[in-house]
């Protein structure tokens, strides 16, 4: 007699202790496990707030710009051949972003219930760095963003758009001066300055309770898809059979994958940052590089990171600044284990392929994040039939990558 087992119940998780499985959990200096509990017993409070509740979706209404709509891409479809593609349009929500979602969440969250007066975050594109900026202003919060002077150079425009808002930007000029380096100095704030201090972390990453947090804001994103699929007068009215999004430390991804978990034949696809290929080195690909992508912790969190044999942390690369990060989101290393979630890769120079596709088809300038998820298309549209449908979340708008576009095309002469 065969054993059926058991269905997987995906919003238990995570459990108390915050783990996805073996993944998770909180491994940070003892003087911040204070401000981890306050930060988790007033994020559940918030949840059955209903003024708190009704405010945020307020502010999502009428700030944000929700629900982003759904895009039929008839060209892009037309010219891959074989599924329907749909694009959910994170790029219009107000700043260019997915990140807004998380950043006004946790902002309102520290205006409203805990009482700190300053906010420290990290950014690496610059979109979660803008989006707390933005969020901070509007609620009147001091706010300081901690990027990578490497980053810093290719995001210029964002790094404007932050001083704008009245936020200060501290450059990073350790390490490979990238996201991981700027999560390092933002930490260090927070424990040196945490009686006073909310550090406004970007992903679907770092200790409990952030990971569930950051993929609770986020899952607007999937809420709204689930219903616009279904509608017949927006998009096909159907789920979709496949769903794909960029993964990087994973908020964009989790936020559009959390609502369908549990509906088991809409296959969903993570596509990680394969920079120059696998056996370059140079990536950001957790779970493709057999070498170097293995259990550790880094910032709090348990889950896979690239790594050399040491421990060491390996050095990153991608042609977007917001993939380029060692580790990726508790919550994402379970739901590859389960086999609930598929994830691959798409290099650089396929990425460029999607990016152009996507502005010469479809009007859409996608940031260089989004482009990866349109260049895994490439291969994976033209291997269904013409009756299945794709959806894809297009995290952001690429204004913010024109340097690097530029650059980049300049290079190839194109």
């Amino acid at each position: 007699m065969t054993v059926q087992p058991s269905p997987v119940n995906y919003r238990a998780m995570p459990d108390e202790s915050g783990r996805f499985g073996p993944y998770g959990g909180k491994y940070v200096p003892e003087t911040l496990m204070p401000a981890l509990e306050e930060l988790e017993e007033v994020y559940l409070q918030a949840r059955g707030d209903k003024d708190f509740m009704a405010e945020l979706a307020y502010l999502q209404r009428t700030f944000v710009g929700r629900p982003t709509p759904i895009t039929y891409a008839r060209r892009l479809s037309e010219h891959l051949g074989g599924a329907q593609i749909y694009l959910k349009r994170e790029d219009l929500a107000h700043t260019g972003a997915h990140k807004i979602n998380n950043a006004l969440g946790q902002a309102l969250l520290m205006k409203r219930k805990m009482g700190k007066t300053r906010i420290v975050a990290e950014t690496g594109a610059g979109q979660h760095g803008v989006a707390t900026a933005t969020a901070a202003a509007l609620l009147g919060i001091e706010c300081i963003v901690y990027m990578g002077t490497v980053d810093m150079e290719r995001q210029q425009p964002n790094v404007f758009r932050m001083r704008l808002l009245g936020t200060e930007v501290r450059g990073v000029e350790s390490g490979s001066k990238t996201l991981k380096d700027a999560i390092n100095e933002a930490i260090r704030d927070w424990v040196t300055n945490v009686r006073t201090t909310h550090y406004l972390l970007g992903s679907a990453l770092g200790p409990h309770p952030y990971p569930v947090m950051v993929r609770d804001f986020q899952s607007i994103i999937g809420c709204e898809a689930y219903m616009q699929m279904n509608d017949g007068t927006m998009g096909p009215g159907r789920l979709p059979d496949v769903i794909v999004a960029c993964v990087g430390g994973g908020s964009n991804a989790i936020g559009i994958f959390h609502s369908f978990l549990e509906e088991e034949k809409v296959r969903l696809i993570g596509v990680e940052a394969g920079g120059h290929g696998i056996e370059s080195g140079e990536h950001a690909a957790r779970f493709a590089d057999p070498k170097m992508g293995r259990v550790g912790v880094l910032q709090g969190t348990k889950s896979y990171v690239l790594q050399d044999a040491d421990g060491q942390i390996a050095l990153t690369h991608s042609i977007s600044a917001g993939l380029d990060y060692a580790s990726i989101g508790p919550e994402h290393a379970w739901l590859r284990d389960l086999e609930r979630v598929e994830y691959t890769y798409c290099t650089d120079d396929r990425a460029m392929e999607g990016f152009n596709l996507l502005c010469r088809l479809e009007g859409i300038i996608p940031a260089l994040e989004s482009a990866h998820a349109i260049g895994h298309l490439i291969e994976l549209a033209p291997q269904l039939d013409r009756n299945q449908v794709i959806l894809v979340n297009l995290s952001g708008r690429g204004d913010k990558d024109l340097g690097t576009v530029m650059e980049v095309m300049g290079e190839r002469g194109a």
